[in-house]
């Protein structure tokens, strides 16, 4: 099923498609040939996706159910789906544990944990037809706790959690479930959220040479469900050369 000869008979939803890895992700599977089912909150960012590389604009806060109800309706309608991409997420804050802000670590279980859940548990009939592919992106912070990280290390390690139980729980069904985990990619939004200013942002990757980009992480999303059905990646770690671990990546002084 899953490789580059039949990629125009091949569908997927990703969802986060507004910015970042998940625009990415759209721009590199329709560049393949992929119906794209392109999902965000921001829909005039998704008309302006989809004029340009022929998605389809979903509309939709996956952390809301009635969203995703009529989502995953629409996308039934259409032609159905065989690769659920989950992009959505984010960080918000860096305070330590002392200092939690609630509202921070409720709108990342929201968008890391439950959008996932509910989008993926709404999809899984389509999915489990086509005995087709869920590709979950998560985060090195789910794997190595940071100071001021606690609230988005809690997140993406749930996320990986969950990842590593529907390999197991669906694996009888066909379905193939991979995990990418990126370390540090530089993306126009993702750290400005998470620490409010653009120069707090830009902190976050100077002296870096190289950072991984929206798009390196795509090629690899495009690659790992391109494979042949058989081949399950079953999880990948992609960092910038300079970024060894999360606590060692080199700086070069400017």
């Amino acid at each position: 099923m899953n490789n580059k000869e039949n990629s125009s008979t091949r569908s997927a939803v990703v969802t986060g498609a507004s910015s970042g890895i998940g625009q990415a992700t759209v721009r590199a599977l329709r560049d393949q040939g992929w119906t794209v089912f392109a999902v965000a909150r921001r829909a005039d960012r998704l008309e302006q996706l989809a004029q340009q590389t022929g998605a389809i604009a979903l509309p939709a806060d996956v952390s809301v159910q009635n969203d995703v109800d009529e989502l995953a309706k629409a996308v039934e309608a259409a032609c159905g789906v065989d690769t659920l991409v989950n992009c959505a997420g984010g960080a918000r804050g860096t305070e330590y544990w002392a200092d939690a802000v609630d509202e921070n670590w409720e709108f990342m279980w929201q968008a890391n944990v439950m959008g996932t859940m509910r989008l993926t548990r709404s999809l899984l009939p389509q999915l489990r037809q086509a005995r087709g592919t869920v590709l979950n992106v998560t985060s090195t912070a789910a794997l190595a706790s940071y100071e001021g990280g606690s609230g988005y290390n809690a997140a993406k390690a749930a996320e990986r959690a969950m990842t590593q139980a529907l390999r197991l729980e669906e694996v009888e069904n066909g379905l193939r479930v991979i995990e990418i985990l990126p370390g540090l990619v530089q993306t126009e939004e993702f750290s400005l959220r998470r620490l409010g200013s653009q120069s707090a942002a830009d902190s976050v990757y100077a002296g870096v040479e190289n950072p991984l980009t929206a798009e390196d992480v795509a090629e690899v999303i495009r690659y790992a469900v391109s494979a042949p059905a058989h081949v399950n990646l079953d999880e990948i770690v992609i960092r910038p050369q300079a970024q060894a671990a999360n606590h060692k990546l080199i700086r070069n002084a400017k």
